[in-house]
């Protein structure tokens, strides 16, 4: 399949080959919506945290002997019924919310975001975007005169290492590696900015399933 290419201008220059694999998937909602949660649900990195009976201090030495006082029994005063003691049922930093899903899936997860979102028009391909160095203001005057003026995540070579350094104070846009993509990264921006090169590390690296 082919599509339009664009040069550094945003101007029509030519037709790309695409791969009907990457970009004639079969919309898939719920196995999106199954990549989606793992990725957001395992960047949770659990931070409350309350003490239980054996991680609060003292408590070594049973308050008073078994029998014969009157009171009622006791072996620490950590015991969760104490002032000072250790709490129960409360937030625990080690609690684990790791989900897995494996590789085929999520490889088949983003194929179908970028399939409907190149077959609803929002994903272009350039021959090339690069900046002649590392800084902001370039990248936001080509973005302005290529007329991208809403959010867009751009896919390019990593060699490109200027496009990389000079996306980090700009709001609206990101630069990824094309061999780091992922569902999430893919299904924010208003617009996806593909570099030629780009391409064929895509098709390259995302194998599985082959």
């Amino acid at each position: 399949m082919q599509t339009d290419l664009y040069n550094q201008k945003g101007e029509k220059s030519g037709k790309v080959e695409l791969a009907e694999r990457v970009f004639s998937c079969p919309w898939n909602a719920d196995l999106v919506h199954q990549a989606l949660r793992v990725q957001t649900i395992n960047q949770i990195r659990p931070w409350a945290h309350v003490k239980d009976r054996g991680e609060v201090r003292g408590g070594g030495k049973k308050p008073w002997r078994q029998k014969g006082t009157g009171r009622a029994r006791h072996g620490s005063i950590r015991s969760p019924i104490w002032k000072g003691g250790g709490v129960t049922h409360g937030p625990n930093n080690k609690k684990v919310f790791s989900l897995k899903i494996n590789k085929k899936m999520r490889q088949k997860a983003m194929f179908c975001v970028l399939s409907r979102r190149f077959n609803e028009g929002e994903v272009k391909i350039f021959e090339n975007i690069k900046i002649d160095e590392p800084k902001t203001g370039l990248l936001v005057k080509w973005l302005k005169d290529a007329s991208i003026n809403q959010s867009v995540l751009i896919i390019v070579d990593p060699e490109n290492k200027n496009l990389f350094r000079a996306v980090s104070n700009v709001s609206k846009a990101t630069v990824v590696d094309p061999r780091s993509l992922n569902v999430y990264d893919l299904l924010r921006p208003a617009t996806i900015l593909i570099e030629k090169n780009a391409l064929d590390l895509i098709n390259e690296h995302y194998h599985a399933g082959r």
